[in-house]
């Protein structure tokens, strides 16, 4: 067996090759001593990262045009558009043969094999149809002008504002034109059978994780037919593929995202009863499950025992076709080893949706100097992932339960148990009150600030009194409390779009939500503080800017998030998602001005002022 080079920099800026079956670690012990490396250390280097340690390396997907290939690479390195989303996402005007034949022929007969900027434009223009014209406007028909969360809003200002998110549901509407189905191979879109709501802006295809959050809000808004059909396009992609990719795009086929199939089910039946519904998902639900089981999982040693976790961890080594020359630039300078290892860490880091994020570097967050050559997703263990996983062992236990299965119901009820276990002693950390992600290469957690170190309480799993009012406590004496606009990201600014300064609808809502479920009183106020802020935040961006955003700014007077890759997208689907289920929380006891200090805050003033007054 060949185990592969450690990605330079590891062992101390050396690379390390080990061979053969039936060798043994003694003869290197010196040399891990002068690295200053254990040897369980080195053997849980070597089986971490299949990406930087030789596992097969694959395209984003086999086609010659969106996502790998000559033609790709010199239309996006012509930098013909501002965003290099907008090449791939143009269909074809003939078959990719005669596309390619014709951009073969070009090339050919040019000198060093290299097309102009010129020729590149014109070749583009001759053979490729703008971006989304594959797509047609679309109103759902089982919208409504008076959807039942408007009466349970008592503020006027808060229910005009709900009034216009749910005409947001006409404008974000999309259904896919007959050719995308009859000549898919012409199109980067991938067909999904029913009309469905896009997350808006350059957005202009269906998202997984996003489509979590339109769905809750779809279903507040009593459009459980739309609800319905968005959920079955992802039980068509899971019946296809074996998961849902990333996106509905062909260059997003090789990564999913955070796995909410189960529970955009749950929310649908929540809502319906619908078992018949239920019975014809299951299977697939059951797919998608094993797809994360068995493609994304990691073992780790804990206290004397192993404990198995899932991770984000993506196993392709060439650029993302939709920031190609993001990619290549931040590669430059790389061997073509280290290259192919930090893109597949782009990949992950953009399966896990939070792409991307100072949780994901190496050296942790600041003030150690890291930016994106130093992203190591793989090798972080997250716990919002597995408290996901975890709710959706609890679903699949609960739902064969509801269809008379005992057997399987107890099968995904010991599973949950066991990831229970696992989460306690891997990610809960005593001395913080939290659940921390654990680092894989630096064999502990991470100490920092994130919203998902309290993903469990949201996700039920496993949480003991004790454990929920430690994370009640942490909550309460973080700094994060004090930003007025709602919880950032984290508390690190590096320009990353996933940390400060920005906040995220879906990581309020889960950290609501898990509050919001506690028996605590101080829990549940906590938990109304931050929607009345977030809803605050939300409505006057919205009324100073006409517009609802995908993330928002936690600092100033209120305006739209900013920094990672591109600018801040309108529309938003997860946005509008959240807000309208908070209001359908809240909406007796929400308003919309105001002055509102969270608990927690009270304790940094007096804090300030015992220090100003003494």
């Amino acid at each position: 067996m060949l185990l592969p080079m450690l990605p330079r920099g590891a062992l101390g800026g050396k690379h390390l090759l080990i061979a053969l079956p039936g060798w043994t670690l003694q003869p290197f012990r010196p040399f891990f001593a002068a690295a200053g490396m254990a040897v369980p250390a080195v053997w849980l280097l070597l089986s971490i990262s299949s990406a930087a340690f030789g596992q097969r390396m694959f395209s984003p997907c086999d086609s010659q045009i969106y996502c790998t290939g000559e033609l790709l690479k010199q239309v996006q390195q012509a930098k013909l558009f501002q965003d290099d989303k907008h090449f791939v996402d143009m269909p074809l005007k003939a078959s990719p043969e005669e596309v390619l034949d014709q951009f073969w022929q070009r090339v050919n007969v040019t000198a060093g094999g290299r097309l102009s900027q010129e020729q590149v434009a014109a070749f583009v223009e001759g053979h490729f149809s703008p971006p989304g014209q594959e797509l047609e406007s679309w109103v759902p028909p089982d919208w409504t002008a008076s959807p039942s969360v408007l009466k349970k809003i008592s503020d006027e200002r808060l229910r005009s504002w709900a009034q216009a998110l749910n005409d947001k549901w006409k404008q974000l509407g999309r259904k896919m034109k007959p050719e995308v189905q009859t000549n898919p191979e012409r199109h980067s879109l991938i067909y999904v059978p029913n009309p469905l709501i896009v997350p808006g802006g350059r957005f202009i295809e269906y998202y997984y994780w996003d489509s979590f959050w339109v769905i809750e809000g779809l279903l507040f808004c009593n459009m459980t037919t739309t609800a319905q059909g968005m959920i079955r396009n992802f039980l068509h992609l899971v019946e296809r593929f074996g998961h849902i990719p990333n996106g509905g795009r062909v260059y997003y086929l090789r990564r999913s995202q955070p796995p909410f199939l189960s529970l955009m089910v749950e929310a649908y039946l929540a809502h319906t009863n619908d078992t018949a519904f239920l019975r014809e998902s299951l299977p697939l639900l059951e797919a998608e499950y094993r797809f994360w089981q068995e493609q994304r999982a990691i073992n780790v040693s804990m206290g004397g025992r192993d404990y198995s976790l899932n991770r984000y961890q993506v196993p392709v080594g060439e650029p993302r076709p939709e920031s190609y020359m993001k990619d290549v630039e931040v590669a430059a300078g790389l061997d073509e080893a280290s290259q192919q290892a930090l893109w597949s860490e782009l990949h992950s880091g953009a399966e896990s949706g939070w792409d991307f994020s100072s949780r994901w570097f190496l050296p942790g967050p600041p003030p150690l100097p890291a930016g994106l050559q130093d992203l190591r997703t793989s090798a972080v263990v997250p716990v919002d992932l597995n408290a996901i996983l975890c709710r959706v062992e609890g679903l699949l236990a609960s739902f064969h339960r509801t269809l008379g299965s005992p057997e399987a119901a107890e099968r995904f009820q010991a599973a949950r148990e066991e990831r229970e276990r696992a989460m306690r002693a891997v990610f809960w950390d005593q001395e913080v009150g939290a659940w921390l992600d654990y680092n894989l290469l630096r064999r502990r957690r991470n100490r920092a600030f994130y919203p998902t170190n309290v993903a469990p309480l949201w996700a039920e799993c496993g949480v003991s009194l004790t454990e929920a009012e430690s994370a009640l406590r942490y909550l309460e004496g973080n700094p994060a409390l004090s930003y007025r606009n709602g919880l950032p990201t984290s508390l690190a600014d590096t320009g990353q779009q996933w940390d400060l300064p920005n906040a995220w609808a879906p990581l309020q809502e889960m950290v609501i939500g898990g509050l919001a479920k506690s028996s605590s009183p101080r829990a549940q106020e906590l938990a109304f503080a931050l929607a009345q802020r977030w809803v605050r935040t939300n409505l006057a961006v919205y009324e100073r800017y006409k517009g609802m955003f995908e993330k928002y700014n936690v600092e100033g007077d209120g305006k739209p998030g900013g920094g990672g890759e591109y600018a801040v997208q309108e529309g938003f689907g997860w946005t509008n998602g959240v807000a309208l289920k908070l209001l359908d929380l809240y909406g007796d006891r929400l308003t919309s001005s105001g002055v509102s200090f969270l608990p927690g805050v009270w304790t940094w003033i007096w804090t300030f002022l015992l220090i100003v007054l003494s």
